[in-house]
């Protein structure tokens, strides 16, 4: 959806004694599709050969065209990718797919006036299934990454799952995160843009939308936008019963560690972890937003190893 691209929504860790392995062999990934009534959904799975009752990962991608790797057109990164194979050095198993509309995953997509947030969310409750009837999972655990870790914890209150992970999750609404970046344009703008904001928070579409205005309010994306809006973060990781696991970046240009602690507070029973000089696409990363941003399209650069060992250490420790 165009209409995600508005603002990045893409939403110091202490070394432990657990080290990730390095030794064991990448096995292919598997395809493997979900079948919905508007299309297949496409994925692969990467699991350790020869082993049975693994804990596997389903890894939710971010905003906006993101595939299952964590790429679009404009950018190459390869960050889910590159997750999913560090976790299967450990013999944890994972699942990463493109979403609906997206990849392999377009013939699924459905039209932007019927397209709602809640078939993201709907896609990952599905996807779970598969996963808990597949009898070589002895745990399942999610992993949302950026917009991802919202579908992550609205799915993991739906479905029973051993354990939930945010990685650079927004710890607010979209309406209040849009409301936020709006205050940088003219008081014109936003004076025109926050009663439509309040409107399509309060479940009302606009029917007078400005010329100007209509690339971001136009009528057939305002449902989706509605349906959006709906969710809080922090009141939906509020929820988790489940082990929660809260990381994020200290030099995310996107999302910020006061989104993490938002997130925390709402939920004190999880963990957080700030990893020092992680930034959006999970690699180190300069403060310096050229620079940062250009890791954005560095496949070779790796991600970070504190985010492996924060990870593999969580899921290890799941009983």
């Amino acid at each position: 959806m165009n209409c995600k691209n508005i603002f990045l929504l893409i939403c110091t860790g202490m070394l432990s004694s657990t080290l990730v392995a390095q030794n064991n062999p990448v096995v292919q990934g598997k395809d493997i599709v979900l079948e919905t009534k508007t299309g297949k959904i496409k994925g692969t799975i990467l699991c350790p050969e020869g082993k049975t009752q693994v804990s596997v990962v389903l890894l939710i991608a971010g905003s906006g065209p993101t595939d299952r790797n964590g790429n679009n057109q404009m950018m190459t990164n390869n960050s889910l990718k590159m997750l999913a194979e560090e976790l299967l050095k450990n013999n944890i198993a994972s699942l990463r797919y493109d979403k609906r509309g997206i990849g392999e995953s377009k013939d699924a997509g459905l039209q932007e006036k019927d397209l709602r947030f809640d078939n993201y969310v709907s896609d990952a409750t599905d996807w779970i299934k598969l996963l808990k009837s597949d009898k070589r999972f002895s745990k399942v655990i999610i992993a949302g990454h950026s917009e991802g870790s919202l579908i992550g914890m609205i799915a993991a209150n739906q479905v029973n799952v051993d354990g939930y992970i945010s990685i650079a999750g927004a710890g607010h609404a979209a309406d209040v995160i849009l409301k936020e970046q709006l205050k940088s344009q003219p008081e014109a703008i936003t004076n025109l843009c926050y009663p439509i904001l309040d409107s399509l928070k309060k479940g009302k579409t606009v029917d007078s939308v400005p010329q100007m205005l209509y690339a971001l309010f136009r009528p057939d994306v305002q449902p989706y936008m509605i349906s959006w809006f709906k969710y809080d973060p922090q009141t939906e990781i509020k929820k988790l019963t489940i082990p929660v696991l809260i990381l994020q970046g200290t030099t995310d240009i996107q999302v910020s560690t006061a989104d993490a602690q938002a997130l925390f507070n709402a939920n004190m029973k999880s963990e957080l972890h700030i990893i020092k000089g992680m930034n959006h696409v999970l690699k180190d990363a300069p403060e310096d937003k050229q620079k940062n941003i250009a890791t954005y399209s560095d496949p070779a650069l790796p991600i970070k190893s504190e985010l492996m060992i924060d990870i593999v250490n969580f899921i290890t420790a799941i009983k």
